[in-house]
């Protein structure tokens, strides 16, 4: 795997720096499981970095992410990554999340996301962030009310880890990385 042809691939389909910065942060819980499950680091890493790379162009359902699995495929990235892309969308029945990579990409994207927004609000950033603040924020319907809670929770649950356990994970994750995510 080719970090930095996957980055290039990131910046050709995605302007918007935010969304850059979400898959940076999807990456990092990635390569953080990967290390910790004893899996191949560079290609969950990858996966993580470019799990919405088509959402920019293509964000509409069933689009998102097929179109992009084209692109992976035609660009020669291995089925499993592919895969492993497209069964981050629940709504492609015919790619359940089969692998641990497939579950732990679904467990962190929605989660990275909602962290990012936390960390936006608090004037120390990632520093110091506990899952705590992130569940009791997760009970306020408006704060980042296009966030599904259910992913997240449903996330940990089919990755077999404890909820508290995942988030603090994740967060630990991101803060190592605070200033590549701009969250500092």
């Amino acid at each position: 795997m080719d970090r930095q042809h996957a980055f290039d691939l990131v910046c050709e389909f995605t302007q918007s720096d935010s969304l850059r910065r979400h898959m940076l942060a999807v990456e990092v819980s990635m390569r953080s499981y990967a290390t910790k499950f004893g899996e191949d680091v560079e290609k969950w890493g990858v996966v993580g970095l470019l799990h919405d790379f088509d959402y920019e162009r293509w964000p509409d359902p069933p689009d998102h992410p097929l179109q992009g699995s084209k692109i992976l495929k035609e660009r020669g990235y291995p089925d499993d990554v592919i895969y492993a892309i497209k069964s981050h969308a629940d709504y492609l029945e015919d790619c359940p999340r089969l692998s641990l990579m497939d579950k732990t990409l679904y467990a962190c994207d929605e989660l990275a996301g909602f962290i990012t927004a936390v960390a936006k609000v608090r004037p120390e950033k990632m520093k110091g962030m506990k899952a705590k603040s992130v569940r009791k924020k997760m009970k306020q319907k408006s704060f980042a009310a296009a966030v599904n809670r259910t992913d997240i929770v449903n996330g940990a649950e089919d990755l077999g880890v404890d909820l508290n356990e995942h988030i603090q994970y994740v967060i630990e994750a991101m803060e190592a990385e605070a200033e590549l995510l701009h969250l500092v």
